[in-house]
């Protein structure tokens, strides 16, 4: 199998599973008033587990710069996508207030976690898959701090807490372990049963984003919101990955980081944004339309980003 065969192999059930979580909703078998109660137990539980299980005894994690970096990067990549999106959609003037800042949002929140995260299991290993987490708390920080503001126009205020939640807890937590050598005396019992739950965390969240996307497919008008797809795509699927891939070919960074700094190259937008537009005042059709067109283009994008990424960084899949 050839490398791009590879990457493409390792794409394809991401898709696939999200098609999954569209039809059973469709099916009502995932229904929204479960979808709560999932989720709660998809972030509270199962990804502070899968968090911890690539975390502990990781010796990527072992490294200062693997802990003081990838948070900067999150934060400051995730600040130059919003802002080229800001740019473009005033050069564009799409339409009022809110509807620009929803599009900047949407195209510049890359989706950081659930889509990457598989991918770097597969293609890098543990080491990368736990500077990504480390990576995503900039990330998170920038969402609830430049996202909020955006949006709103006002200061984040109280919505700092929500930095402050069990993932990053687990992070903490598994690099303590990993200061002290003290994952050594964790019962192994306990480890495998951290292991099999967060097993589920990737599959079950990539299973509810199907579920949302079909919840808001009746908003998606691509007759009336062209310029918003068209934009969206070549910005977030053509132009920003050039921008991403630079920034790792001359950061000084280490090669897990590179590595993140590639992964998130080729990603779509973020779902997220849909429910920050819905509760902060924004436009969540425009966000439905940047995530949808987006993540189709992703479809034939994420694995040519990938491969010609990895011939620019050097690195084998």
């Amino acid at each position: 199998m050839n490398a791009f065969q590879t990457v493409l192999g390792a794409v394809l059930p991401i898709f696939l599973l999200i098609g999954i979580g569209l039809l059973i909703r469709k099916l009502n078998w995932l229904t929204e008033e479960a979808d709560q109660s999932l989720l709660r137990v998809n972030i509270n539980l199962l990804l502070p587990c899968l968090i911890f299980d690539a975390a502990t005894g990781n010796p990527a994690l072992a490294r200062l710069d693997n802990l003081l970096l990838p948070p900067v990067v999150g934060f400051a990549t995730m600040a130059l996508g919003v802002a080229a999106g800001w740019l473009v959609a005033r050069g564009l003037r799409f339409g009022d207030p809110p509807t620009a800042r929803t599009f900047a949002l949407s195209v510049g929140l890359y989706n950081y976690g659930y889509v990457p995260l598989p991918l770097s299991l597969l293609l890098f290993g543990k080491e990368t898959a736990g500077v990504l987490f480390v990576h995503n708390v900039g990330v998170e920080l920038g969402i609830w701090t430049l996202g909020v503001m955006l949006l709103t126009g006002r200061r984040p205020g109280a919505n700092w807490r929500q930095i402050l939640n069990a993932p990053l807890i687990a992070i903490a937590v598994a690099v303590t372990l990993n200061a002290g050598g003290g994952e050594r005396y964790v019962p192994e019992l306990l480890l495998t049963a951290i292991h099999w739950l967060g097993a589920c965390a990737v599959p079950m969240a990539l299973v509810l984003i199907g579920a949302v996307v079909a919840d808001h497919l009746h908003e998606f008008h691509s007759a009336t919101g062209w310029r918003t797809i068209v934009a969206a795509v070549l910005l977030r699927n053509g132009l920003l990955p050039v921008a991403f891939l630079a920034l790792a070919a001359v950061l000084p960074v280490s090669i897990e980081l590179k590595r993140v700094l590639l992964l998130q190259a080729a990603m779509p937008s973020a779902v997220f944004p849909i429910l920050l537009a819905r509760h902060y005042g924004g436009d969540p059709p425009t966000a439905l339309r940047v995530i949808i067109s987006t993540s189709l283009a992703g479809l034939l994008t994420i694995p040519l980003w990938i491969r010609f990424g990895m011939r620019l960084l050097n690195f084998a899949p």
